[in-house]
């Protein structure tokens, strides 16, 4: 199913079967343990290089987590999915290649296909889409861009990774029938259309069995079935028994060098507990990736000629204001001349990506103020705070100029690095300073100066667990351990900071800061790394003060434009969400200014859904996900007309009392899919509920009429025309109903789409071919899909709720 071999391909097989034959067992099964946090061995005796990989999706942080090592960020997946453009994606991922490529990346640890199961995801901006084949063709796309330019994919996570709570943990109950037409499907699309040279397994379990150890979902679906050819490596710390991972068809097991393979592997394979032939098959896979990437001697890669070098900035900037989704105007958007007030935290300190394992640092970042400024007439634009989301210490706030001192045990200085922003993430040795051991290290400083930007009473804290100094202004504020507070290792490194010091400061006047870690593996982990913050907070206004301003900031203005925003505490990995509200006073700042000025505009900062009480009392929408780098260049270019938005929803939008799937939550380690395949709008429709703004759902800067569709066969050509006064471009989008109602089946679903570009008055035409498993079902009793004839009628339209034309077709 995946493709049959090329020449190229068998050439390649004959040097890995070659280098195979050469290795002995502890060679063999050392290959398959992570040497450190992102790398494999190297294997000197076969001609093979060490194979290096790098979290992505949005950029490519390589082994270095550090803003010394800045990589480009381009918005999230969710705001990919929203450009509704597997052709877009493809580009991003020709650029994240070329990224890959510059910080000596064989592999990157992306896309993230799973599913938005329920709204309360806390990771679903790391996702595409509650549809699984919006999220198959967008993933399919990036993974042959990535690949493209000779860098590998892990599709991830396999499968059923649809939140975060007790993730490690917990045992998804799923039928055979969800699993195939939801949750696998996304998988299928792009082992189908993309062969990807890699796939990561979860850490959950689905139905009863954890997924480094699913033999049936992994070798005979996976592998079998699909024709899978690629490495499986595990999730960060996934794999759990050596038996069970290598017969459930885990090839690698990371991060290392404390994993259930290497050493351990051998001996079971010398107890008789493995057959070597069953390790060889792993070690197949993973020589089989390296000659792909070109670092198998005597193999030539699978790309040997590069991909034209992309301008990442420029596609940033590009992929933002395509993904930008435009749910309501009533008349304010583009922007008249005129003043503009701009208010909103976020629209000066901008949350660009999610938190978590996603997280890059970009060389620069452009502001919602920024781009405004740079794009409005001088003196036309001011800035009001209002009321601020977080009500926390944050991390990597401005102001900070640091550095880390590295020492060993008698206090001498054996190395030392920059630290922007006071944030230290040395993930295995290649990522400490240069010089630098493991063995050698005793105690790391971040030292140096911070500069308030307001005067008053600053806060400081620390991020991280161990032994800590905190010293500001020459006074010693905290001297003692912070322990954790979570189970999950990601919650506990990366969670909310430690409030520990506070100061007077004044604004401009530097003040000597200074955070001493004492470096002591924290018990039950064996990752080795280095992870802490020196955390900030600055002066704490009053929430209603504040409003007050930025209402009369909107009433001096001819427009007014709030930018609303989530905060690491509410969208990051490791966590689910508890509401969708929006953190803080910000729904009682956009009423007050909605209320001093009838044109406000509300621009929504989040990676997925939030509500928006107010949403009918402003004149306009625009949801700008987590923008990457240029994002606020990227909103300039549509606020002033420049590029119209072109996003479209690929996720609903309603509130969470509304929401039809919202257990997110185990009991007694358990989490039933209770709702089958009834999830996101085939959910919204089965309940008969309203959502504030349906899938598909999004608006230009100009009107599209409907003018034609004619169905032959399963394929459909549609006809619409520019019928307003600019250029633009739609997304036609095309579902399929059955004609006689299935209590089994949805009401409708996503077919097929396709985007069009006109000239105003000027008229296009896209045909749409329904692939067959749009007609299809697993059937449980067979286990085999099957089609189900009869009468469908093809309706198309611009969302799952305006649809303009209709045709009837039999199968």
């Amino acid at each position: 199913m995946a493709g049959t071999r090329t020449h190229a391909d068998e050439a390649r097989e004959e040097v890995v079967e070659a280098a195979l034959a050469r290795l002995g067992l502890d060679a063999k099964a050392r290959l398959l343990a992570g040497q450190d946090m992102w790398t494999l061995p190297g294997l000197p005796e076969i001609g093979l290089k060490s194979l290096v990989m790098s979290d992505g999706p949005i950029g490519v942080r390589g082994v270095r987590w550090t803003a010394d090592d800045p990589s480009v960020a381009l918005p999230s997946p969710t705001a990919l999915a929203a450009t509704w453009d597997p052709e877009l994606a493809r580009r991003a991922g020709v650029l994240l290649a070329q990224e890959s490529r510059r910080k000596g990346v064989h592999v990157l640890l992306a896309p993230t296909v799973n599913l938005h199961r329920s709204p309360l995801g806390g990771r679903h901006f790391e996702a595409y889409s509650e549809d699984p084949y919006l999220t198959g063709l967008i993933g399919a796309g990036y993974v042959k861009g990535v690949q493209s330019g000779g860098v590998g994919t892990t599709v991830k996570h396999f499968v059923a990774n649809d939140a975060e709570t007790d993730r490690f943990t917990v045992n998804n109950l799923l039928s055979e029938r969800a699993l195939r037409e939801l949750y696998l499907a996304p998988f299928e699309t792009i082992v189908e259309n993309a062969h990807p040279w890699g796939i990561m397994t979860a850490y959950n379990t689905v139905n009863g069995t954890t997924m480094t150890e699913h033999r049936y979902l992994v070798n005979e679906v996976l592998r079998g079935e699909w024709g899978f050819d690629g490495f499986n490596v595990s999730d960060w710390t996934a794999a759990r028994s050596t038996v069970g991972a290598i017969e459930g068809g885990l090839d690698v097991a990371m991060p290392g060098p404390d994993t259930v393979y290497g050493a351990a592997l051998a001996a079971a394979v010398r107890d008789g507990k493995v057959d070597e032939a069953t390790v060889d098959t792993a070690v197949r896979n993973v020589l089989r990736l390296a000659a792909r990437v070109g670092i198998l001697e005597g193999a030539e890669p699978v790309v040997t000629e590069l991909p034209e070098t992309v301008d990442g900035s420029e596609l940033a900037r590009e992929i933002a204001r395509r993904a930008f989704v435009l749910v309501r105007n009533e008349g304010a958007l583009p922007l008249k001349p005129g003043r503009v007030a701009l208010i909103g935290a976020a629209a000066r300190d901008a949350r660009v990506l999610g938190g978590g394992s996603a997280t890059v640092f970009p060389s620069r970042i452009v502001s919602p103020l920024d781009g405004l400024t740079a794009a409005l007439p001088e003196g036309t634009l001011t800035y009001a705070v209002g009321a601020a989301p977080d009500t926390e210490l944050s991390v990597f706030d401005p102001g900070f100029e640091l550095c880390a001192i590295c020492r060993d045990a008698d206090g001498n200085v054996i190395g030392s690095d920059s630290a922007p922003g006071g944030q230290l993430k040395w993930m295995g040795p290649s990522a400490l300073p240069e010089g630098v051991t493991y063995e050698q290290l005793h105690t790391v400083e971040v030292t140096g100066t911070f500069t308030p930007r307001e005067s008053g009473l600053h806060a400081f804290g620390i991020q991280g667990i161990g032994t800590f100094t905190l010293t500001i202004g020459g006074t010693t504020h905290f001297d003692d351990v912070q322990n954790p507070a979570k189970d999950d290792p990601f919650i506990t490194f990366f969670g909310e900071p430690t409030p520990r010091a506070q100061a007077e400061l004044t604004a401009g006047e530097p003040v000597d800061v200074s955070l001493t870690y004492v470096v002591e593996p924290p018990e039950g982990l064996t990752m080795r790394a280095i992870i802490f913050a020196l955390a900030h907070q600055e002066p704490q206004r009053d929430p209603d003060e504040l409003i007050a301003e930025a209402v009369a900031a909107a009433r001096d203005a001819d427009t007014a434009v709030v930018v609303v925003a989530t905060t690491e505490r509410v969208e990051s990995e490791g966590f689910d969400r508890a509401d969708l509200r929006l953190p803080g006073r910000q729904d009682d700042l956009v009423r007050a200014v909605a209320a001093a000025n009838p044109n406000t505009v509300v621009v929504v900062n989040s990676g997925s859904p939030v509500e928006l009480p107010w949403r009918d009392d402003v004149a306009a929408v625009l949801l700008s996900w987590f923008p990457g780098q240029e994002g606020g260049a990227a909103l300039a270019d549509v606020l002033t007309g420049a590029h119209e938005p072109g996003g479209r929803l690929p996720t609903t939008w309603g509130s969470l009392t509304d929401a039809p799937v919202t257990q997110v939550v185990p009991s007694d380690g358990e989490l039933p899919y209770t709702e089958g395949v009834f999830i996101g709008y085939r959910a919204w429709e089965k309940e008969g509920r309203s959502p504030s703004y349906a899938f598909g759902h999004g608006l230009g800067y100009t009107d599209w009429t409907y003018e034609s569709v004619e169905a032959t066969g399963t394929t459909v050509r549609v006809r619409v025309r520019n019928s307003g006064q600019r250029p633009g471009r739609e997304v036609v989008q095309v579902y399929l109903a059955p004609s006689e109602p299935d209590a089994e089946r949805p009401a409708r679903w996503l077919a097929g789409f396709a985007g069009v570009e006109a000239a105003p008055g000027e008229s296009a035409e896209v045909t749409v071919e329904l692939p067959r498993r749009m007609f299809e079902i697993w059937d449980e009793m067979t286990m085999s899909w099957s089609l189900v004839k009869g009468s469908y009628e093809i309706q198309v339209g611009r969302s799952i709720t305006d649809r303009r034309l209709t045709a009837t077709i039999n199968v």
